[in-house]
C-alpha cells in the first residue's frame, strides 16, 4: 500500500479545510457555517455507533441548534458534510452509494447535490483503495452516478477532453466559470485535481487562483468550495504526507479552531478515532469490564491473531 488509511483519511479532511481556507488568501481564516460543524458531528456519530444512523445525526444537530442558512453555496457545503460517510464506507462501492444517498435525506433532495456527492465520494473511494487511474476515473465516476438528468456527467466528460488536450488553467476557468453552478464547481475541482495528480500544493493553489481578469465569476465565494473539494480529492490521493509541511506546522502552532472544534489537533484526533472504528480496533477505555475475568479487577486479556487474519469490514 502506497499510503496508510490514516494518512489518506487525514489528508482528505485536512485537504478540504486547507483548500477552503486558502481561497480567502489567509490560511488561518475560519468558516463557521453549520454544515462544516455537521461534518464533525457526523464523524462523532460514526465513531460512537460504528454505523450510519440518521436519527443520531439529526439529534446531534438539533442538540447544538444547527440550521441550514439559505445561501447560494449551501448545496456545495452539503458535499463537505458527507465526507465522513465517504471515508467510512470507501471500501465497499455498494454500501458507499447507499449510505451517501441515505445521509443526503437529512437535507433537501436536489439531483445535482446527489450527483455531486456521489462523484466526489466515489473518487475519494478510488483514491483510498488505490484504484484511481487518471485515464479511467471519469468514466468510472459517471458510471457510479448512473442515469441522471443533471449536467454533471457532461461536465466531467468536458474535463476529460480538456485533460486529453493538455488544456491550461485559463482555458478550464473560461469553460467552467461562466456561471455560478454546482456542476461547474465540481468539474473545476476534478480538473485541478487530475491535472496535477501528484502535487497537492499545486492542485489547491490552481483551484483557488483568481488571477485571470477575464473570468468574471471566479470570486472568493466560488473559489472556496472549489478549493475545498480539490483539497479533499488531492488529500485522499496523496495522503497527509503530500500536504506541505509548513502548512501543517502553521496550523499546529496556531492551534486555532477548526470547523467548530477547539483546535486543529482535535481535528486530527477525531480523524484517527474514525480510522480506528472503521478498521475494527476496539477501544478498551470505553468498555473495560467486557474483557476482564468475571468483571473483577483482573488484568485485561490479550487477543492475538495470525498475520493478515484480521481485516477491515
Amino acid at each position: 500500500m502506497r499510503y496508510s488509511p490514516i494518512s489518506r483519511f487525514r489528508g482528505t479532511l485536512l485537504g478540504a479545510f486547507l483548500g477552503e481556507s486558502l481561497a480567502t488568501g489567509d490560511i488561518q481564516s475560519q468558516s463557521y457555517l453549520d454544515l462544516e460543524r455537521m461534518a464533525v458531528l457526523g464523524t462523532e456519530s460514526l465513531i460512537a455507533l460504528g454505523r450510519l444512523d440518521l436519527d443520531d445525526w439529526i439529534a446531534r444537530q438539533q442538540q447544538e441548534s444547527l440550521h441550514l442558512a439559505a445561501t447560494d453555496d449551501i448545496c456545495i457545503k452539503i458535499i463537505l458534510a458527507t465526507l465522513p460517510v465517504a471515508l467510512f464506507f470507501h471500501e465497499n462501492p455498494i454500501k458507499l452509494r447507499q449510505n451517501l444517498l441515505d445521509v443526503l435525506k437529512i437535507w433537501e433532495d436536489d439531483p445535482i447535490v446527489r450527483d455531486g456527492t456521489l462523484a466526489v465520494g466515489y473518487a475519494i473511494a478510488l483514491a483510498l483503495t488505490e484504484k484511481l487511474n487518471p485515464l479511467t476515473v471519469i468514466p468510472q465516476t459517471i458510471s457510479f452516478i448512473g442515469q441522471t438528468p443533471t449536467s454533471i456527467p457532461k461536465k466531467l466528460l468536458t474535463v476529460q477532453n480538456l485533460l486529453e488536450q493538455g488544456a491550461g488553467l485559463s482555458r478550464a476557468q473560461a469553460e467552467f466559470a461562466r456561471e455560478e453552478k454546482l456542476s461547474n464547481t465540481i468539474a473545476m475541482a476534478f480538473y485541478c485535481f487530475l491535472s496535477t495528480l501528484e502535487d497537492f500544493r499545486l492542485a489547491v493553489l490552481r483551484a483557488t487562483y483568481n488571477g485571470n481578469f477575464k473570468v468574471q465569476h471566479a470570486t472568493p465565494l466560488s473559489l472556496q468550495p472549489t478549493g475545498a473539494i480539490t483539497g479533499a480529492l488531492s488529500g485522499a490521493y496523496n495522503g497527509i504526507g503530500g500536504i506541505p509541511v509548513n502548512w501543517q506546522v502553521l496550523l499546529l502552532q496556531r492551534n486555532s479552531p477548526t470547523w467548530g472544534l477547539t483546535s486543529f489537533s482535535q481535528m486530527l484526533e477525531l480523524t484517527d478515532a474514525l480510522v480506528a472504528v472503521w478498521s475494527g480496533v476496539y477501544d478498551l477505555t470505553l468498555n473495560p469490564r467486557e474483557l476482564t475475568e468475571e468483571g473483577s479487577e483482573a488484568a485485561l486479556l490479550s487477543v492475538y491473531s495470525a498475520p493478515r487474519v484480521i481485516r477491515s469490514r
